[in-house]
């Protein structure tokens, strides 16, 4: 039976990009596609463009939540695909094909999750790349050092989720991370990487727009690390240096 998506966007006052989500979800090559658009009772003209960019395969809610994270699982707890993946309101797909790319991984390798690369992009000029983001395959060991997938390219299987848990909305920004080393960790899930661009991303999401955000991440960063009993310390400042070689593999 061919795999059904269940693609989430979270949203709170994003007129300005949530229709450019909406587009590149309705523009995949792929058509067993559902996309819940969570919204949290914005106050802007965001609901306005959801509706003037609304296809046959979007359901939308606009109600008040306590976050993005809350909004992620109301989003999966309304789902019926067999993959759930996102679809951030600043983002979009790198290409048409990205969600057909990924089926066919998932059929081929029976996997439990798929990731690929990521583009950070600048908010004013999306075709300007600013950094690129190739996790490579996973092992235990580069989880214990740091390593993830980028959020916004993972897809992973329902019943990952049924058995592990979503979202702890105890983490005000980290809660994606936490999950991770949960699924990949704890969970001992198959993953499948796809060395390919799936998502473009704007620069200034909610974990680095300041200092207080950043120091805010660490911490809690820390915390996600040591409850799954995948590290410490060590493992957060090599998560952090992990980054700068985005910036020089453009």
């Amino acid at each position: 039976m061919k795999i059904k998506f269940s693609i989430i966007t979270a949203v709170y006052n994003r007129s300005s990009t949530i229709g450019q989500a909406i587009e590149s979800v309705a523009a995949q090559s792929y058509d067993n596609i559902e996309h819940l658009v969570i919204d949290g009772a914005s106050t802007d003209e965001t609901l306005v463009e959801v509706q003037k960019h609304s296809h046959a395969r979007i359901r939308v809610v606009s109600e008040p939540d306590k976050g993005i994270y809350h909004a992620l699982n109301k989003g999966m707890a309304m789902s019926t695909g067999d993959v759930i993946g996102l679809m951030h309101s600043d983002d979009f797909f790198a290409h048409k094909d990205v969600l057909s790319n990924v089926a066919r991984v998932f059929e081929a390798e029976q996997a439990d999750a798929v990731y690929g690369d990521l583009d950070y992009i600048s908010a004013t000029d999306p075709s300007k790349v600013l950094r690129r983001w190739k996790p490579g395959d996973f092992s235990h060991a580069k989880l214990s050092r740091g390593w993830m997938p980028p959020h916004p390219s993972l897809y992973v299987r329902r019943n990952v989720i049924e058995r592990f848990g979503g979202y702890n909305t105890n983490y005000s920004i980290s809660a994606d991370y936490e999950a991770i080393l949960r699924w990949f960790g704890s969970g001992g899930i198959k993953s499948v990487y796809l060395p390919e661009i799936m998502v473009k991303m704007r620069i200034g999401g909610e974990s680095n727009r300041s200092l207080e955000r950043v120091i805010q991440k660490s911490f809690e960063d820390y915390r996600a690390l040591r409850s799954t009993k995948m590290g410490g310390l060590v493992a957060l400042s090599l998560k952090n240096l992990s980054k700068i070689p985005q910036f020089l593999g453009k």
